[in-house]
C-alpha cells in the first residue's frame, strides 16, 4: 500500500443505529466499534479481542433488498465504518424494550448470565438469526451463536436458554409469512423495525465520485482490518461496491460464476452451489464464525493468498479460473499458476478479481474438504486440503488434491495426483501416493505445529479423503501406518 499523503481521508456517511439516522464525516477506515462506544456512546457493544473471535462486539446490519431488510450477524470490531454506509445498524440497545424481550428472559428463567460481559453480544446473534433464518429451531439457533465465546457459564446453562426459547416461540415464529411484523407481534423486536425500510429508502448514499484514487480496495475486509486496522485508517481505502439485482452466483455456459465480492455465507447457502457440491455448506461451516462468514469474501480470501485458506484450497482443486479487470480490459488466470510464492502472486497493481469460474463437475465426479486445526470451529488450519476424484471400474480417471499449510502458498499436490491418475483404486497405490506427497510438500513449523506434524498430517488428511469418499476402501487399523 501507497500513503495518500495530502489527500482527505474523511467522507460524510449516512447510516441509521437503531432507530436514529446518522451522518458523520469521518474516515470510512474507522473502526465501527470506536464509533458505535465513543461517538454514540453505546457502550452495550463490548470491546474485547478485537480480532472478530469472541463475538462480544456483535452488531446487526441491516440492507434494504427490494421492500425487505435483510439482516446478518457481524463483528464491529473488524468492521469499517464505510460499510456501514445506507444501511440499518442494529446494537444491544436498540433491541431493549420496557420489558425484556423474550430472547432476554429465556436467559435469565435458565441463569444463562453471569458476568454479563458476553450477553449482549448472544442476544445480538440470536436475534439476527431469528430475522434471517428460514426456520427456527434449537440447531439454527444454537449455530447463530457459533462466534460467541462465554468464559463464566459453561455453555450448558446458554444451551438450555435456546432450548426453552424455542419450546415457547419456534412454532409460531416459523409459521410466520412475514418475519419481521411477527418478530414486532411477539415483542421480540421493537416496533421501529417496521419503519426501517422507508426510513433506508430516505437515505442520501455517499457520494459515488470518490475523491481518493489510490489505496487499499476490499471487500469484507475481514482479514486485512485483523491485521492492519489502525495502519488503514491512514490509508486510502475504496471499498467495492456490487449491483444488488444481479446475481451473485449463476451457471453459464457449463460453467459455474461466483462474484469475488460473494460471502461465504452467500456461498454456502447458495441454491446453485449446494446443487453441484451437495456437502459444501458442510465444509464452510468449518470457516470462521457466522460474524466471518457474513462479511468474508472469495474473492478477499484468494487474493489474501494465504496458505491455509480455507475457501482457496477448496477452489483450486476444482481448477476455477480467475478473472480480473483493469480499466475495462480483463484478464484471465488459471488459479493453479496464480501462487507464485509467499504473498505473491499473478496480479498487476491495479486489476480487480471480478469473478471465479469453474466447469461444473461431471457426473461421477467426488469432491471432498478436510480440514485440521486445534479447535473445530472459529479456527485456522494446521492443515487441509480438497480432492476432486472420478473412479470408474476401480480405476481412478481423474484426480485433483489440493492441500494448505505446507508450502508458502496453496499449492496443487500434482506429482501425487499424476502418480494416482490411471491407477487401480486400493490401499497399496495409495500408501505410495502419501510417500510422494511428502516429498512434494515443504512444511514450516510455526504456532500450528512443527514441519514433522504436518508432514504426518498431509499423509492422514489424503487418507481421510479416501475413507470419506470410498468408506470400503480402508479398514480401521489401517488408518494409520
Amino acid at each position: 500500500m501507497q500513503k495518500n499523503a495530502g489527500i482527505r481521508l474523511a467522507r460524510t456517511i449516512h447510516f441509521i443505529c437503531n432507530n436514529e439516522i446518522i451522518s458523520t464525516e469521518i474516515n470510512p477506515a474507522a473502526s465501527a466499534l470506536d464509533f458505535i462506544r465513543t461517538q454514540l456512546h453505546l457502550n452495550g457493544t463490548k470491546e474485547s479481542c478485537r480480532e472478530g473471535d469472541c463475538g462480544a462486539c456483535s452488531i446487526l446490519i441491516g440492507e434494504l433488498n427490494g421492500s425487505q431488510v435483510n439482516y446478518k450477524t457481524v463483528n464491529s470490531c473488524i468492521l469499517p465504518i464505510g460499510a456501514l454506509a445506507g444501511k440499518h445498524i442494529v446494537t444491544i440497545e436498540g433491541l431493549n424494550q420496557q420489558n425484556l424481550n423474550p430472547v432476554q428472559q429465556s436467559f435469565i428463567n435458565e441463569s444463562a448470565i453471569q458476568c454479563g460481559f458476553c450477553t449482549p453480544g448472544f442476544i445480538v446473534s440470536l436475534t439476527g438469526s431469528l430475522l434471517s433464518s428460514s426456520k427456527i429451531n434449537y440447531v439454527t439457533l444454537l449455530a447463530a451463536i457459533d462466534g460467541n465465546i462465554c468464559r463464566c457459564t459453561g455453555y450448558a446453562s446458554i444451551k438450555r436458554s435456546i432450548i426453552n426459547f424455542v419450546d415457547l416461540h419456534s412454532n409460531k415464529i416459523n409459521q410466520a409469512n412475514e418475519r419481521t411484523k411477527e418478530l414486532v407481534q411477539y415483542g421480540i423486536v421493537p416496533e421501529y423495525f417496521l419503519s426501517i425500510p422507508d426510513m433506508l429508502n430516505n437515505i442520501t448514499k455517499e457520494a459515488k465520485e470518490d475523491y481518493i484514487t489510490n489505496g487499499l480496495v476490499t471487500a469484507g475486509g475481514t482479514d486485512i482490518f485483523l491485521q492492519k486496522n489502525k495502519e488503514i485508517e491512514n490509508e486510502g481505502i475504496i471499498f467495492i461496491e456490487t449491483d444488488s439485482k444481479l446475481p451473485k452466483i449463476y451457471i453459464e455456459n457449463n460453467e459455474c460464476r461466483i462474484s469475488a465480492s460473494a460471502t461465504v455465507n452467500e456461498i454456502r447457502e447458495s441454491s446453485i452451489l449446494n446443487k453441484i457440491l451437495p456437502d459444501i455448506k458442510e465444509y464452510f461451516s468449518l470457516f470462521g464464525s457466522t460474524q466471518i462468514r457474513n462479511r468474508a469474501t472469495l474473492g478477499g480470501n484468494i487474493i489474501n493468498a494465504s496458505p491455509i485458506g480455507d475457501m482457496t484450497i477448496f477452489f483450486l482443486v476444482l481448477n476455477s479460473i480467475l478473472h480480473f479487470s483493469e480499466d475495462g480490459k480483463l484478464r484471465e488466470v488459471s488459479m493453479s499458476e496464480f501462487y507464485k510464492g509467499y504473498k505473491l502472486f499473478d496480479k498487476k497493481p491495479k486489476e480487480i478479481l471480478e469473478t471465479i469460474s469453474f466447469r461444473i463437475p461431471e457426473k461421477g465426479l467426488k469432491i471432498n474438504f478436510e480440514k485440521i486445526s486445534r479447535r473445530t470451529y472459529l479456527d485456522i488450519a494446521s492443515v487441509n486440503s480438497a480432492i476432486l476424484i472420478n473412479v470408474r471400474q476401480n480405476i481412478i480417471t481423474d484426480i485433483s488434491i489440493s492441500a494448505g499449510g505446507v508450502a508458502p502458498f496453496p499449492m496443487l499436490l500434482k506429482k501425487t495426483s499424476k502418480y494416482l491418475n490411471g491407477k487401480q483404486l486400493c490401499l497399496t497405490n495409495l500408501k505410495e501416493a502419501c510417500e510422494i506427497a511428502e516429498q512434494e510438500i515443504s512444511p514450516i513449523s510455526d504456532v500450528r505445529g512443527s514441519a514433522e506434524y504436518k508432514t504426518i498430517l498431509v499423509k492422514q488428511i489424503i487418507l481421510a479423503h479416501f475413507n470419506k469418499l470410498f468408506p470400503d476402501l480402508i479398514k480401521a487399523e489401517e488408518l494409520v501406518w
